[in-house]
């Protein structure tokens, strides 16, 4: 149903562009001068912020961007994209895919997107460095923590192995409207609503960076490059779903080892605003240019030069829609975004 579904949508949405452009263009006239005076607002995911705010930090040092006012801010995926579907913003960070509600809300208000991969985090289960007894997790381990059913349950440590100690279990993690919630929770459980809620919950990830940084009880999961940015505070556990314990790092994620914590990382971009806003046009193609440098700055892992190629040829071309089902689907590869940007184009050629 969700195949169906997604065909369907990637149909309808690709006729969007020039339909919107047609009906813009009768009532008001070229709006592109008045469009690319105003600023690029982007929200949404917390875990992409650090790539697009290196990005725009780039972009404005350049002739084209140092007039250009873009506000960047972070409020999660979901609250992100309930903006952008809104058209409260030009561009969307995720930490996931844009999901079937969330399509259905952006076709009712008008806003088409352009879905555009740049980059992988390997999602970190990270206790403090004074936990001396975790060596490694299983996903098993991990769904026993973080389940519904665990819920005022799984409270101490020994609940999880007799061998741990008998201490408080101190549980920190993003809030219900970061996608890298959704995310971990389909991946772990195989549901993004089956979480435990009392836990100590922020789409601000240094909330949680600090809240595992000050108590030797603490465990919790956090995107790649907020345990890198804080390697002298927090420790990373090794997963094992079945195949050996893999500690997350840029090599377990492009070896398509680290499974199934590793996910891809997006920007969505409203196709009829990048039509009308030069500015706009120009800073995504700049992003596509330089998200290989800032994903690797900032801690993530970039996609392979192809991989850019494909999705700049995408925005230039106004490709709307996702390549993906409307859900977050863990086990993802960069091959197979690769294999998935190759086929959504050639759909759609």
């Amino acid at each position: 149903m969700r195949k169906l579904l997604s065909r369907f949508l990637h149909s309808f949405l690709r006729l969007w562009p020039l339909a919107l452009g047609i009906a813009i263009l009768v009532a008001c006239g070229s709006p592109q001068s008045q469009m690319s005076q105003e600023p690029i607002k982007i929200d949404g995911s917390s875990t992409v912020f650090p790539i697009t705010n290196a990005v725009v930090a780039a972009f404005q040092e350049t002739p084209k961007g140092e007039n250009v006012t873009i506000e960047v801010q972070f409020s999660g995926t979901s609250a992100g994209f309930r903006q952008f579907c809104a058209g409260d913003t030009t561009i969307s960070n995720a930490s996931r895919p844009i999901l079937i509600a969330e399509m259905n809300t952006c076709i009712s208000n008008g806003v088409p997107f352009i879905e555009l991969p740049v980059g992988f985090d390997a999602l970190t289960v990270a206790v403090n460095p004074a936990n001396t007894w975790v060596d490694q997790l299983s996903v098993a381990e991990l769904k026993m923590i973080w389940e519904k059913a665990a819920e005022g349950k799984i409270t101490r440590w020994n609940q999880i192995r007799p061998s741990f100690p008998d201490q408080p279990l101190v549980l920190y993690g993003p809030g219900g409207d970061s996608g890298t919630f959704d995310y971990f929770n389909e991946a772990i459980m195989g549901d993004a609503k089956n979480s435990r809620t009392d836990y100590t919950g922020s789409e601000d990830d240094d909330v949680i960076v600090n809240g595992i940084a000050e108590n030797p009880n603490a465990l919790g999961y956090l995107p790649f490059a907020f345990f890198e940015a804080n390697r002298g505070r927090l420790k990373p556990i090794p997963i094992d779903n079945g195949k050996g314990a893999i500690l997350p790092s840029p090599e377990s994620v492009q070896n398509a080892q680290y499974q199934p914590l590793s996910r891809p990382l997006f920007i969505y971009v409203n196709a009829k605003a990048a039509q009308d806003h030069e500015s706009l046009k120009e800073f995504v193609e700049f992003y596509l240019k330089e998200a290989a440098n800032s994903v690797a700055k900032v801690g993530y892992v970039p996609l392979p030069e192809e991989a850019y190629q494909l999705a700049e040829l995408q925005f230039i071309r106004g490709e709307v829609g996702t390549a993906f089902n409307g859900a977050p689907e863990p086990d993802i590869t960069i091959t197979e975004i690769l294999r998935r940007q190759t086929l959504f184009q050639a759909q759609g050629s």
